[in-house]
């Protein structure tokens, strides 16, 4: 059997017994993905570099110190540290990813501007701008269950496993994420979000 058949959990297990090389193998397993993860985020290589970096630190960290409990489900446990690394350097930025910035998500397909002129292209600005500033006033497991979702394009499935949380749980999160973005939307009177978001 080759060392990619090998199950994740025994590969952590075998890591914990002193094998080096089984940590590399999960490494080269999933890095690809990891990297790809944090880049749709940061839109940065060099800071998806580094937190790549720091994502497998800080799991080599909790299974070496005997807290890693997560046998058997390794991707979404490392996955969901690889995104809160993304999610914590913009929180130390203050400032957040510009998925409402992305024309090419479903969230921009309900809107409906004319083209080319100057004046639809400052429209379009101060709406991204708008509805970014309306984002950042969701609760925290709102806006990142938004973010996953239409930024990320994650299934509800993998939002649920990075997360930690069940698929219903993550679906209530989205619902309520636009119930509550289109309430803000409507009191400034610009613009609504379409049902079909979800």
């Amino acid at each position: 059997m080759g060392k990619y058949k090998v199950k994740d959990s025994d590969l952590v297990q075998q890591y914990k017994n002193g094998n080096e090389l089984a940590f590399e193998t999960l490494l080269n397993r999933y890095k690809n993905k990891l990297f790809t993860t944090i880049l749709l985020v940061v839109k940065d290589s060099d800071v998806a570099e580094d937190l790549l970096q720091d994502t497998f630190i800080k799991a080599i960290n909790t299974i070496k110190s005997g807290r890693y409990n997560e046998e058997g489900k390794f991707m979404p446990w490392i996955t969901r540290i690889a995104h809160n690394m993304a999610i914590d350097y913009f929180r130390k930025q203050k400032r957040y990813p510009s998925m409402v910035m992305e024309e090419s998500l479903p969230l921009f397909n309900t809107m409906d501007f004319a083209e080319d002129s100057y004046e639809s292209v400052q429209i379009k600005k101060e709406t991204y701008d708008k509805l970014r500033f309306y984002i950042e006033q969701l609760p925290d497991t709102q806006r990142e269950v938004l973010m996953m979702r239409h930024y990320m394009q994650m299934s509800f499935q993998e939002i649920a496993d990075s997360t930690n949380v069940s698929i219903n749980t993550a679906l209530g999160r989205m619902r309520y994420a636009l119930i509550n973005l289109r309430k803000l939307m409507e009191q400034s009177a610009t613009f609504e979000v379409s049902e079909a978001l979800i």
